[in-house]
């Protein structure tokens, strides 16, 4: 059973972050990064080609952070592979014993740096969980038997500032009965926001692990606000942010972020984080520690 599963099935908090393999083979500041998350994290989620920019793959880094005794989290998109190459995939995550999988839709190729490459999309995020569920009974999408079947703790994400909220309720459902058992959401910095959600989906059959983006500067807060939709930073944590100066916003982005992540917990709004640094994996621990974990 992996670490994370044993975590959440057990009513503990769980502490997740995430990592972005680099563009290049050379992963040693990653690698770096990672090790002092070992103990301190219960798993890392390896982003998979995240915002269509092509980069060393989600399972190759795994396997890495594997090596170094942090359980990877693989990400799963449709965008790339057809359903021949998705099962492959997962059958090699099996071979390397990485158990914790992520399905994602995955964004449209026009958004990365291949702009001009085509999306696949033969499966979207439920048709992924679905092959997986496959996959782990002992046969492939036709039927075929396998010899060795993989173990996985089954994911996904929702968007809980969504508008209206109903349509990623009914998302979250298919997921779930698609075979999702936790979801990360999208980053998240409105407490009321999170405390409607909790109401809407505490009795569903999944756990919850709030999305965590530390604030680097209010500019960068107004332009998720404006630009990136199910994402809301409220105008008093802008002008926190503001008013600590220039050379403060980091590690006041970094106060705020662990101050919000012992909120989240003290009022069981979710049942653990998932700390999403963007670039900056070597901040991880220093949010662990604001938040007390």
């Amino acid at each position: 059973m992996s670490l994370l599963r044993e975590t959440l099935e057990s009513g503990k908090f769980a502490v997740t972050t995430e990592m972005a393999p680099p563009k290049g083979t050379d992963l040693s500041h990653l690698i770096e990064c990672a090790k002092p998350l070992v103990g301190r994290v219960h798993a890392a989620n390896v982003t998979d080609f995240q915002s269509a920019v092509m980069r060393t793959t989600s399972l190759a880094t795994c396997k890495l952070l594997k090596d170094v005794g942090l359980e990877p989290v693989i990400q799963m998109t449709g965008r790339d592979r057809n359903r021949i190459a998705i099962q492959g995939e997962m059958l090699s995550a099996g071979v390397f014993g990485i158990n914790n999988m992520l399905a994602l839709t995955g964004d449209h190729t026009v958004v990365g740096d291949h702009p001009q490459a085509k999306g696949v999309f033969d499966l979207d995020a439920v048709g992924i969980l679905q092959t997986a569920e496959t996959l782990m009974k002992g046969t492939d999408l036709v039927g075929n038997a396998l010899k060795g079947s993989p173990e996985f703790f089954l994911g996904a994400s929702v968007t809980p500032e969504y508008a209206p909220i109903e349509v990623q309720l009914l998302k979250m459902q298919k997921k779930i009965n698609a075979g999702a058992k936790f979801f990360q959401t999208q980053a998240v910095y409105d407490i009321e926001h999170m405390r409607e959600f909790r109401k809407l989906t505490r009795d569903m059959d999944c756990k919850v692990l709030a999305g965590i983006v530390p604030l680097k500067s209010p500019g960068m807060a107004k332009f998720m606000t404006a630009n990136v939709p199910g994402i809301f930073v409220p105008d008093d944590q802008i002008e926190r942010l503001r008013a600590a100066g220039k050379e403060n916003w980091v590690s006041e982005g970094i106060n705020m972020a662990g101050e919000f992540i012992r909120q989240l917990k003290e009022e069981d709004l979710c049942d653990g984080v998932h700390i999403m640094a963007i670039g900056a994996e070597e901040n991880v621990p220093a949010i662990l520690d604001a938040a007390g974990l």
